[in-house]
């Protein structure tokens, strides 16, 4: 797994590119990440790397996670994620992950929770067609029958039924940044991602698209070795 950072969904917005294309992007704030735990082979067993975005006040973590922070040395945050890498070799020297560690037309993973729907019918939640609309009938939005008959007589598991809808862990894949702002610390990614504004997400390099990576060995990669 590749080294990814933590970020805060702004808002939607567009930009035009050099032909004039209007271009819809999404507006995510990456300003806050550091790398709070570095995990080695021989320590603990793997290796990993730590990344904590948005300050936290130390009042509001438990015995554990207050323990973990004066243990690293590191600040309080509020989310906390781990990326494993493959060896100890790829673990960065750099402190502060961040707008650096991607590159304009970079394609990207983006993860996140989507918003709640609440309790949901068949229609809006499945997308059935529903039942006849017309005067008389009495079961326009219902789902209809969900038995099995007499054998086994039960309705069966994962049944399309109503319930609570939304508030999936959702992964939108390949992603483009569009652009990099380094003055505001945000990234224009292309269209949509899940969640409502403010929420947290997490942003990685796309699994089934190549793209350039950043020498975290270096404080400032090369510009020439950095694919667009």
């Amino acid at each position: 797994m590749s080294i990814g950072i933590i970020g805060k969904k702004v808002g939607m917005t567009r930009i035009f590119d050099e032909d004039g294309v209007s271009i819809a992007v999404t507006v995510i704030d990456v300003s806050d990440n550091v790398f709070l735990q570095k995990k080695t082979q021989e320590k603990d067993g793997y290796s990993a790397v730590q990344v904590g975005y948005d300050e936290q006040k130390e009042s509001r973590l438990n015995q554990a996670e207050l323990g973990h922070v004066k243990s690293t040395g590191g600040a309080a945050k509020k989310k906390v994620l781990e990326f494993r890498v493959e060896s100890d070799d790829q673990l960065p020297e750099v402190d502060h992950p961040g707008i650096d560690l991607f590159d304009e037309g970079q394609w990207i993973d983006v993860i996140g929770t989507s918003k709640g729907k609440g309790f949901q019918g068949v229609v809006k939640r499945y997308h059935f067609a529903g039942q006849p609309m017309s005067h008389g009938h009495m079961m326009h939005r219902r789902p209809g029958g969900v038995g099995a008959g007499t054998d086994p007589g039960r309705i069966w598991k994962n049944k399309e039924m109503p319930g609570r809808h939304g508030n999936y862990r959702k992964t939108i894949q390949n992603l483009k940044i569009v652009r990099k702002r380094a003055e505001d610390n945000v990234l224009l990614v292309s269209g949509s991602v899940p969640g409502a504004k403010g929420g947290y997400i997490v942003i990685r390099p796309a699994l089934k698209k190549e793209g350039p990576v950043r020498d975290l060995k270096a404080k400032d990669a090369p510009a020439e070795n950095a694919e667009s």
